[in-house]
């Protein structure tokens, strides 16, 4: 059972779902630059510049949590996102090395 924020446990983390989560070109790039950046890095949602509204950007953000990619913590008036690295490696090796080698701009809308 995913715990109090949405994230589920490496137990209930499944392939189509996190297939589903990188179904959108916005939810790749976030995972992309996540992917690349140092272990442990933590980013707001705002800082990835995506051209959608805020709800639309809080509907990308929970489609990752809740697929497992991302766990999100509070930041007073924001949440950080911090990629799940060591749970998708151990779930899905090599996922994330695929993900490092294919480039993912943002798309304009």
């Amino acid at each position: 059972m995913p715990d109090d924020e949405g994230h589920p446990s490496l137990e209930e983390m499944e392939l189509s779902v996190i297939f589903n989560a990188l179904s959108d070109p916005l939810r790749r790039h976030v995972i992309g630059e996540l992917a690349v950046a140092p272990r442990e890095t933590e980013r707001t949602c705002a800082s990835f510049k995506l051209p959608v509204s805020k709800a639309t950007l809080t509907h990308h953000f929970r489609i990752l949590r809740e697929a497992g990619f991302i766990r999100q913590v509070n930041r007073g008036n924001s949440r950080a996102a911090c990629l799940r690295m060591e749970d998708i490696d151990l779930k899905f090796p090599g996922l994330l090395d695929l993900i490092r080698s294919t480039s993912f701009d943002v798309p304009s809308r």
